[in-house]
């Protein structure tokens, strides 16, 4: 995926001012390779949301990261939009954060509610278990960092049907 450089981000500082790239719905539109995620914003109506001024950093999960997921899991996710929009609200954190802040950072708290962790590895930065792959991606609304796993978010008790 070819980026434009992001000009939020003081380590793209000085770099050729990025192309015109949309809100953060526009740009994954336009990529090929997250046709999967922006499905999913669609079916879980968030459209409007992620379209609004932000700033938001979104986690953008790969088609191939979403089907990594086991068999059935997408389709249920699909099926059920209050739960879709739990998952990918987990991936979304209100605020810009380049790929230089998230290397000084433990957690964020997504706007679903629960937290994320951030590591750094010799390989690059991870969100929970996904690598960050293409850093710094800017968006008129905020920035959007592709990583190659889904985050699902913690199971807790009252989220447990009997």
């Amino acid at each position: 995926m070819a980026a434009p450089a992001c000009t939020a981000c003081p380590e793209q500082a000085g770099a050729e001012p990025a192309q015109t790239t949309g809100n953060i719905v526009e740009l994954a539109s336009g990529v090929d390779d997250l046709s999967t995620l922006v499905t999913a914003v669609q079916a879980a109506d968030l459209v409007e949301t992620l379209s609004a001024e932000g700033p938001y950093t979104v986690f953008a999960p790969t088609n191939e990261a979403f089907d990594e997921l086991p068999d059935g899991v997408l389709e249920d996710l699909l099926a059920n939009p209050d739960e879709l929009a739990g998952v990918l609200t987990y991936h979304v954190v209100e605020g810009i954060y380049c790929a230089s802040d998230l290397a000084d950072i433990d957690t964020l708290t997504t706007v679903q509610g629960d937290e994320i962790r951030i590591s750094t590895t010799d390989d690059g930065v991870m969100i929970n278990d996904a690598m960050v792959i293409d850093a710094n991606i800017d968006a008129s609304n905020g920035v959007v960092h592709v990583i190659d796993g889904v985050l699902i978010p913690p199971v807790t008790p009252d989220d447990m049907q009997c």
